[in-house]
């Protein structure tokens, strides 16, 4: 449109073209420079919403990350909850009745507090204390008979294993001879007796209770 009003007006100088068509031509060129204009206010302004919207972008960016952070640190918050639910129970290591409890409802206990006592009914075993004289054919794996005072019926089990030394060695305060002033006597062992498996309605050993152990050692001998 310029090329062709640039054209027209030197036409019309030299009377070669009509000053209609001139005019044509210089109002084509009005719309044309009318039109560019247009489109570069459009130009300008898609360049400004572009630039708007990379900042929401870049906002909405940041908003993520936060987001991102902030549920990373919820689900910190909930493994800690959880850790802290778990605190709130006391699971003993195996099944047992619960004996010689200290701990109240409502009281603040500490690490290390000792609140009750677990005895392992299902586990439990017998420890009697042979003489010295009587080890000579006792071996792990013997059948016992135990007679219990309490009930006054039979238990059956074998000897689990001996004791590698006396109770009297493994005393809080065990005897010295340093002296020589030595009188004789006859230690006692200590042999762990693991019972049999018995019916769930017989009576369950508990601790304390006192047996009479026969170690049938034949085999041996």
């Amino acid at each position: 449109a310029e090329a062709d009003w640039q054209r027209y007006q030197h036409l019309a100088q030299w009377q070669a073209a009509s000053v209609q068509r001139m005019e044509q031509a210089r109002a084509t060129r009005i719309q044309a420079n009318a039109v560019q204009r247009a489109a570069d206010a459009e130009l300008a302004r898609q360049r400004a919403r572009q630039a708007v919207l990379a900042q929401q972008g870049r906002q909405l960016e940041a908003e993520l990350q936060q987001r991102l952070a902030d549920l990373e640190q919820a689900r910190a918050e909930a493994d800690l909850a959880r850790s802290a639910l778990a605190d709130t129970e006391i699971r003993a290591p195996f099944d047992g009745m619960v004996g010689q409890r200290k701990v109240r409802q409502q009281q603040y206990v500490t690490p290390g507090l000792p609140l009750l006592a677990v005895v392992p009914v299902a586990e439990a075993y017998v420890v009697a204390n042979f003489k010295e004289t009587q080890l000579a054919h006792m071996r792990p794996g013997q059948a016992v008979t135990l007679e219990v005072d309490t009930f006054g019926q039979h238990w059956r089990g074998t000897v689990d294993s001996v004791s590698p030394g006396s109770g009297a060695v493994f005393a809080l305060l065990p005897p010295d001879n340093a002296t020589g002033n030595f009188t004789k006597i006859v230690q006692r062992f200590p042999v762990r007796i693991h019972l049999e498996p018995t019916s769930d309605d017989t009576q369950r050993l508990l601790p304390g209770m006192s047996v009479i152990a026969t170690v049938d050692t034949r085999h041996e001998r």
